[in-house]
């Protein structure tokens, strides 16, 4: 019994050490940015979602729509949507943001990147764990959360 007891303890104990390690590995990494001028695809993992991957529909979100009265403050308002919700802000550039969620528990990163397409009158998003295969559907809720605050403070509620 006691050697049971000892084992799961040093158990417990390597699977607490490997978490700290990886959520310290995704506080090295960085946004992945632009590939071509559209937002990187997801990798062959759930934990990971984008409005650019229409043939993936495991990774697929529809892009959110813009405002008709967006304008050259759409990018103010897009920042601090995302600041409300937690998001730190890495990089902008142009019509592309990047920002970085930290999970409560370890602070595990996540990668939130915007793609404002004026043009089309969409804004694209990607929502990638750096680390790790799952995520137990966090990146989808927060993209949806994001439409759903971008939408209200873009209609000025």
């Amino acid at each position: 019994m006691k050697t049971f007891i000892i084992t799961i303890f040093l158990v417990a104990g390597a699977g607490l050490l490997l978490l700290i390690m990886l959520a310290a590995l995704s506080r090295s990494g960085k946004p992945p940015g632009l590939v071509a001028g559209r937002l990187v695809t997801c990798p062959d993992k759930p934990n990971c979602v984008a409005t650019e991957q229409g043939s993936d529909t495991g990774h697929y979100l529809a892009p959110v729509t813009l405002r008709e009265t967006a304008g050259p403050d759409t990018l103010t308002t897009i920042r601090d949507v995302i600041v409300d919700m937690g998001g730190v802000i890495q990089a902008q550039q142009g019509e592309y943001m990047a920002a970085s969620f930290s999970s409560p528990l370890f602070g595990f990163v996540d990668d939130f990147e915007i793609r404002v397409d004026q043009g089309e009158g969409l804004i694209h998003v990607r929502s990638a764990s750096r680390v790790g295969y799952g995520d137990a559907g966090v990146n989808r809720k927060r993209v949806e959360l994001f439409r759903k605050r971008y939408a209200e403070t873009a209609a000025g509620e």
